[in-house]
């Protein structure tokens, strides 16, 4: 609340109408009664805190396993009843699951990127019945490729996936550097790094629209679907558990600074992580419009489709399923899933 606060101050310092709008907005946001999230999904594995959760049914086909980022809890993906990827992936007939990353323990610390694809997405892989087609969003995208060059799978997708951080623009990598180079010192004595520190990289890169759409959500219908979407994504966007402080170095140290995986320098359990070597199916489907992970950013695989929706918005907004939902779900149907 500090920080959004700040920012709130700093943006509308010289428009106190946009300022008034935005605070009524979030006063709204705050107070306003939350529907009843979708029924949870049951468990079918486990590895450490990490929970693979099934979407489907057991059809003699490849198991669809989505992974989300790290950053935020997974409910993204199946946002609400009307707003769910997976449930419309299980209702065309895919055998769909769900990565839930769980929050990490006091043990994990030194848990790094590479160690959540090995010690806690592969063992978990392995209870499948057959090779998986996996689907990877933001930053599970990442973890996807890696777990792709690492186990035989039959095929692999990323949206809106960071790869190429060069691809980012050098002011938006300038910002995020310094706010680790903030961050850093406090996150290696806690072990961790808090919601808040990614929280604010995020609010970093376009500050005007963070308070732009408090002030619009003021004026929403009640009782809406806008209004419903919005505090769905916003509980989405403003929750989820810290990211392990080893991850965070790999994260801002190693990707955005470094570009280990652009520069097919990234080692997962010793093997160099390049995606142009991959033998099974690929598809990356990135956006024009995407603030978060703009489309150079996006991995160079076999197959790819560039949309014009947000980082968000091309899986919960309502051109998602004409845009997305359908043609991931078609090119998985054509890959065994």
């Amino acid at each position: 609340m500090p920080l959004f606060l700040n920012i709130l101050w700093r943006e509308t310092q010289n428009d106190p109408t946009l300022r008034q709008r935005a605070f009524a907005g979030l006063r709204r946001y705050q107070e306003a009664v939350r529907p009843a999230p979708p029924p949870a999904a049951p468990r079918f594995a486990r590895a450490g805190n990490a929970r693979l959760l099934r979407y489907g049914v057991d059809n003699g086909r490849a198991p669809v396993v989505f992974l989300p980022s790290l950053i935020n809890p997974p409910q993204v993906l199946d946002l609400s009843q009307g707003r769910s990827l997976l449930r419309h992936m299980a209702a065309a007939g895919h055998d769909a699951f769900l990565v839930d990353w769980g929050s990490p323990s006091s043990n994990d610390a030194a848990m790094d990127l590479g160690g959540h694809v090995t010690q806690r997405l592969l063992p978990m892989l392995e209870a499948l019945p057959r090779r998986p087609i996996l689907v990877g969003y933001c930053l599970g995208g990442t973890l996807a490729l890696a777990a792709s060059m690492l186990r035989n799978v039959a095929a692999v997708a990323t949206i809106a996936t960071p790869w190429d951080f060069n691809g980012y623009p050098d002011e938006a990598r300038a910002e995020i550097a310094a706010l680790w180079t903030r961050a850093k010192p406090l996150c290696e004595r806690l072990g961790y790094v808090p919601m808040e520190v990614l929280q604010s990289g995020f609010w970093a890169m376009d500050p005007a629209r963070t308070i732009a759409k408090y002030a619009a959500f003021a004026d929403m219908e009640a009782g809406s679907d806008a209004e419903r979407a919005f505090m769905a994504v916003e509980d989405w966007a403003n929750g989820g558990p810290p990211l392990t402080y080893a991850a965070g170095v790999d994260l801002f140290d190693n990707l955005y600074a470094g570009n280990v995986t652009g520069r097919g320098a990234w080692m997962v359990d010793g093997i160099a992580m390049r995606p142009e070597r991959m033998d099974c199916p690929s598809l990356s489907i990135a956006s024009a419009t995407d603030r978060i992970v703009p489309a150079a950013a996006a991995p160079l695989l076999r197959d790819r489709e560039i949309l014009s929706l947000g980082h968000v918005g091309m899986i919960v907004s309502g051109r998602a399923p004409e845009l997305l939902w359908h043609r991931l779900s078609d090119w998985v149907s054509t890959h065994g899933g």
